[in-house]
């Protein structure tokens, strides 16, 4: 047999990374279709949510079921096997960290300032990627440090998605005497705040965390419809609050960025 050339190994690796490319399309078309529904989604459901053909979609949702990531019932229809749920969410957190850091990287450099990713823990968020200029005036580094949400860079992205009576649950123990100058004092003063953030489309953190600290953040969504961080550019109050149009415009298109490679569907973002 003669030895595959180099042309032929590119194509075979393209063919390969467009063939991933299509099953994580259809698995994360799967989990947004049955997300709210303990019935499977049909070969045509998922064809018309992707805009595809019906036998290219029909052969894809075939090969995952072999491959033990995606179930199919007795009528036909397909769900996402619970394997696949664990896998996917591991994905996900390594894809925040590694992808998170390149969205970080590229919207640092444009900007200028300091740019984090942060999650939720308890009722704190914890930075988990960073990236920060040359030049700043910020010391050390933030990963792993945790921060009260209610008065945080990133605490209003992260609960976004998140129902009233879930952020009063999250809250139920926090005390909102600590914070910066400027930061809520009640859950129903952060909810007001959430709520304007909302329809901004990006929250404007001013003097909450500490004096003179500015921030803006928008929210992370993931394949399942879901907001798994926050994304943030801070700085100093002077500095950047002259700037939040321009900055929050660049924070909402570097989180859809990072929502897309984690598989959100731009219904969701």
């Amino acid at each position: 047999m003669a030895p595959r050339s180099d042309s032929d190994a590119a194509a075979h690796d393209a063919a390969s990374r467009s063939s991933m490319g299509r099953g994580f399309d259809v698995l994360s078309a799967l989990a947004g279709l049955t997300a709210e529904n303990a019935a499977g989604a049909s070969v045509q459901q998922v064809a018309h949510a992707l805009g595809r053909e019906r036998s290219q979609i029909s052969r894809t949702l075939a090969a995952l079921h072999e491959r033990g990531l995606a179930v199919r019932d007795d009528d036909g229809g397909y769900r996402l096997s619970w394997s696949w749920y664990a896998d996917a969410q591991e994905l996900v957190h390594r894809r925040l960290r590694t992808d998170g850091l390149a969205v970080l990287d590229a919207l640092s450099a444009t900007t200028g300032e300091a740019c984090f990713l942060g999650v939720l823990a308890g009722d704190a968020t914890v930075t988990i990627v960073e990236s920060i200029p040359a030049g700043s005036r910020m010391i050390g580094s933030w990963i792993g440090r945790a921060y009260p949400a209610f008065c945080s860079d990133a605490g209003r992205a992260v609960l976004w998605d998140a129902d009233d009576d879930e952020i009063r649950a999250v809250f139920a123990d926090t005390d909102f005497a600590s914070g910066g100058p400027r930061a809520a004092r009640s859950v129903d003063e952060f909810l007001g705040r959430l709520a304007e953030s909302r329809q901004r489309g990006f929250a404007i953190v001013d003097e909450e965390a500490e004096p003179e600290l500015f921030s803006v953040s928008a929210p992370v969504w993931d394949f399942r419809g879901e907001v798994v961080a926050g994304l943030q550019i801070v700085g100093e109050r002077a500095a950047l609050s002259a700037r939040v149009d321009e900055l929050g415009a660049r924070c909402i298109a570097a989180a859809s960025a990072l929502s897309h490679a984690l598989g959100a569907r731009a219904a969701s973002i």
